[in-house]
């Protein structure tokens, strides 16, 4: 998989490609990353990306040329990231994790002009509230993404993550026995894998219930 990020700030990414799980998909060849600066493709004597927006408003627009120019020199499916856009879910990373290359577009200051919308195939939320720039959210739906590409990271690592079964994950204990009072259920303990299965699933379902109730709701709406 090829993954592009289109930003005005490319040190952002520095630490995200140099570290843990994208570092090693990258030295295995399961990931080449671009990072593309639009800054360097607009079109006048100051590289200005950014104006006034028409008929008056607060704040700075990025432009449409220079992130459209950037965008041309990639392929495959283009995902803006705004807080207007729909909400990321376990089930969309499963999803884009298929595809041969993925671009992200992180904006800065009040927004895109309109017609950015126009040119894309996607436009993805983190969550209802809004942050600086669209840098971190991209990270986050990489990550996600990444993890999920054969040969990244062992299939099992993550095929009970939470969300994966439209439940939680189970609790999930390791040494010691005992801390400040505080014991692994003993039914971890007695080798009893079936027992063991039967008791992971009730307590995703108890999680669930008790945290994300919503997620039950939602998976029976879809049934």
């Amino acid at each position: 998989m090829k993954i592009n990020f289109i930003t005005l700030f490319p040190n952002y990414y520095k630490p995200f490609v140099s570290e843990s799980i994208t570092k090693r998909a990258i030295e295995k060849n399961k990931l080449e990353v671009k990072i593309i600066d639009f800054r360097k493709f607009a079109d006048n004597k100051h590289n200005k990306v950014d104006d006034i927006v028409y008929g008056g408003g607060q704040g700075m627009l990025l432009m449409v040329e220079p992130i459209d120019k950037a965008m041309e020199t990639t392929k495959g499916k283009r995902i803006l990231l705004s807080p207007q856009g729909k909400p990321f879910t376990q089930a969309k990373a499963k999803e884009l994790a298929k595809e041969k290359e993925l671009t992200f577009i992180a904006g800065h200051y009040e927004g895109f002009d309109e017609r950015i919308r126009k040119l894309i195939d996607e436009e993805i939320s983190i969550g209802d509230y809004v942050l600086t720039g669209g840098e971190l959210p991209s990270m986050v739906l990489a990550d996600a993404i990444v993890r999920l590409i054969p040969g990244v990271i062992k299939e099992e690592s993550h095929a009970n993550d939470s969300f994966q079964n439209a439940l939680l994950d189970h609790p999930q204990y390791t040494r010691p026995r005992e801390y400040k009072n505080m014991k692994v259920p003993e039914v971890l303990l007695n080798g009893n894998h079936a027992k063991i299965e039967e008791w992971r699933k009730q307590k995703q379902l108890e999680k669930t219930k008790k945290v994300r109730p919503d997620i039950i709701e939602r998976g029976d709406d879809e049934k």
